[in-house]
């Protein structure tokens, strides 16, 4: 026994309604010199960017991710679906239409592509993102750094003193400075003293000063 179909009130009420939409959009496109089947596939175009952005809508608020951009696309179709339907209520003399609105006729097909285009796209690069990121890699233990040895201990470097030799003559000259020094002051001749009398570097002078003593 066949099944007796049961019409519902809303599936009726929605076919009704899409159908004048429909209708609308076909008179608008066709007063703005879109004639034979362009015409008809501007209404065509506007539905189906209006599904696709409502459809994304809800897959993205599911997600819990941003909707905005679904939103700007939903208004966008929603603008020239209920543009059409108040634009041939009587409002608009279809036989004179603005060059405005035959302008965002004739761009329409470009726009839809493009909201279209940006509506699938990101949806399918999130389907394909979890199926590379559920594949888990490898995981490589690493391994401990190896402690560095120690440097050894650098022996410190012995300070070699240079012997300084005095030429006996100048010990001699030095001997006879002291004794005048010792003769005038009553004091021995200090070595800064004895540097200064002889002219000679220091370390000359400490050696000649230790031959003195």
């Amino acid at each position: 026994m066949a099944r007796l179909v049961r019409p519902d009130a809303v599936l009726v009420q929605a076919v009704i309604a899409g159908a004048l939409s429909f209708a609308h959009l076909h008179d608008l496109a066709e007063a703005a010199g879109q004639d034979g089947w362009k015409a008809w596939a501007y209404p065509v175009s506007v539905d189906l960017l209006l599904v696709a952005a409502w459809r994304r809508l809800r897959s993205l608020r599911d997600a819990g991710e941003s909707t905005g951009p679904a939103w700007t696309w939903f208004t966008v179709a929603l603008a020239a679906s209920l543009g059409a339907n108040v634009a041939t209520a009587g409002l608009l003399d279809l036989a004179h239409v603005p060059d405005w609105l035959r302008i965002l006729v004739a761009g329409w097909p470009a726009l839809a592509f493009l909201g279209g285009t940006l509506l699938v796209h990101p949806h399918a690069a999130q389907s394909a993102a979890p199926e590379s990121a559920s594949v888990p890699g490898p995981v490589l233990e690493r391994e401990p750094p190896d402690e560095p040895e120690p440097a050894p201990a650098l022996a410190a470097p012995v300070q070699e003193v240079p012997s300084v030799i005095a030429p006996p003559a100048l010990v001699a000259h030095a001997q006879k400075l002291a004794a005048d020094h010792r003769t005038r002051t009553g004091s021995e001749i200090d070595t800064e003293t004895l540097r200064a009398r002889l002219g000679v570097p220091l370390p000359m002078a400490e050696a000649i000063a230790v031959q003195l003593v």
